[in-house]
C-alpha cells in the first residue's frame, strides 16, 4: 500500500460523478451558483484521496480508501461505496481487503445515532446500541491497525456522544499517531459531508422544484 501523490488535474468532481451531473444541465446550473462551496468540497476530496504533495502522518492511499467505502457503506449509499472500493483496488490493497470491508459493511450495519452522554440534562437522550467490532475473520485480513480504524469509524459515525479517550487510546495502541487519527476524523466528517450532498442532490433531481408561475391579472 503506498502513500504515494496523485495527479489532481485528473481527478473528476466525485459529488458530480455520483449524482450524475454533466455539465450544462439542471444540477451542474444549481452548483455553479454556489461555486465556492463546490470548490471547497472538491479541494477537500484531493486533500485527502488525490494529494498533490507528501501528506504529514502515515495514512496510506489504501487505507483512506478503505475507510471510506466502510464509511460510505455505513451510510447505505452502494454508489459511493463502490466508488471506494474501487478506488481501493486500483491504489494496491491486499488480496482480499476489498472483500473484507464489504463483508465489515453489513457487520456493522446499524441505526443510530445512540450512546450514552455524560451525566446530565442530555442524558435524557441516550440510546441503546450495538458496539461494532471486527470479525475475527477479517481481522486476519485487515490487521489490528485497519481493524482499529474501522471501529473508530463506526464510532463516530453512529455513537459519536461515546467519543472518548480510551477510544483514541485504542488507535494509538494499533499503531495511529496523533497525525493519523486528525486525519482519520477528517475523513469520516468529510464523508459524511460528500454523502449528505449526494443525497440531496439525487432528491432535487427526482423532485425538481416547479417552476414559478406568473398570476394572471383578471
Amino acid at each position: 500500500m503506498t502513500n504515494t501523490p496523485a495527479l489532481q488535474g485528473t481527478v473528476p468532481d466525485v459529488i458530480d460523478l455520483l449524482v450524475g451531473i454533466q455539465p450544462g444541465d439542471a444540477l451542474d446550473t444549481v452548483r455553479r451558483h454556489r461555486l465556492q462551496a463546490r470548490t471547497h468540497a472538491h479541494t477537500s476530496y484531493l486533500a485527502l484521496f488525490a494529494p498533490a504533495a507528501p501528506v504529514p502522518g502515515s495514512v496510506t492511499l489504501a487505507e483512506r480508501h478503505a475507510v471510506a467505502a466502510f464509511v460510505a457503506g455505513l451510510h447505505q449509499q452502494p454508489e459511493a461505496a463502490g466508488f471506494y472500493a474501487a478506488a481501493l483496488v486500483a491504489h494496491d490493497a491486499p488480496p482480499g481487503l476489498a472483500p473484507a470491508i464489504a463483508a465489515e459493511i453489513a457487520q456493522g450495519a446499524a441505526r443510530g445515532p445512540y450512546g450514552r452522554y455524560p451525566a446530565g440534562p442530555l442524558s435524557a437522550e441516550d440510546a441503546e446500541g450495538p458496539v461494532y467490532r471486527v470479525a475475527p475473520t477479517a481481522r486476519a485480513v485487515l490487521g489490528a491497525r485497519l481493524s482499529a480504524a474501522l471501529e473508530h469509524a463506526h464510532l463516530l459515525v453512529f455513537r459519536p456522544r461515546d467519543a472518548s479517550p480510551p477510544a483514541l487510546q485504542e488507535l494509538l495502541d494499533a499503531g495511529w499517531s496523533a497525525t493519523d487519527i486528525v486525519i482519520l476524523s477528517q475523513l469520516v466528517a468529510f464523508l459524511s459531508f460528500q454523502i449528505r450532498v449526494v443525497v440531496g442532490l439525487r432528491a432535487l433531481a427526482a423532485h425538481p422544484a416547479l417552476p414559478q408561475t406568473t398570476e394572471v391579472q383578471p
